[in-house]
């Protein structure tokens, strides 16, 4: 009987994902960083939280980290924001609204990562390299949205989408459209 090699264990993967480069090391006079969201929105923010934030948390295991999530009714109030307190009660503060998590992270890093990912930063640039395991994903997928124009306009497809939703929210806000439904028949 031929023995196969065991498949790697479920530990084995997540250390590995927590090993993954770079090392994101955060500076050492920072105190605390409070995430803010809704808990099932902002797309960017839930995979920061799933992805990245563990990895910080393997790095940085004394730092103060507290995600607080919001419920759906809080929806249209909360904005997703991570704020980055210092040890002298300096506080910089984040908007993870409508951004990849992988932007997040470079963010974050840019703001506390130190003298280490300042150095992994020139390097990797110099080099042409992504800075983090899925940024060129998010290059290719930014690349497409700006490609996308419509032939008959020439104007990108967000351009037309806008213009559109514009043009309806004018339509619906007449003074004089007719009432029709509920409307028509409720004072």
């Amino acid at each position: 009987m031929i023995k196969r090699p065991l498949p790697p264990s479920h530990l084995f993967k997540v250390l590995q994902n927590l090993n993954t480069g770079p090392r994101l090391a955060l500076d050492r006079n920072l105190r605390a960083i409070r995430l803010r969201m809704v808990k099932d929105e902002h797309v960017g923010a839930r995979h920061f939280v799933k992805e990245e934030l563990p990895r910080i948390r393997w790095t940085n295991p004394a730092l103060d980290i507290q995600v607080v999530k919001q419920d759906e009714v809080m929806r249209e109030v909360v904005r997703p924001t991570m704020e980055v307190e210092y040890e002298n009660g300096t506080i910089k503060t984040i908007d993870m609204s409508n951004k990849w998590s992988t932007t997040i992270t470079k963010e974050l890093m840019d703001i506390a990562g130190g003298d280490a990912w300042k150095a992994y930063r020139t390097a990797a640039l110099k080099a042409g390299h992504p800075l983090l395991p899925g940024e060129e994903r998010e290059r290719m997928v930014a690349a497409g949205r700006g490609a996308q124009r419509d032939s008959a306009t020439g104007k990108s497809r967000r351009e037309g989408e806008r213009e559109k939703e514009a043009r309806v929210q004018e339509m619906l806000s007449a003074p004089d459209r007719p009432k029709m439904g509920a409307a028509a028949i409720l004072p």
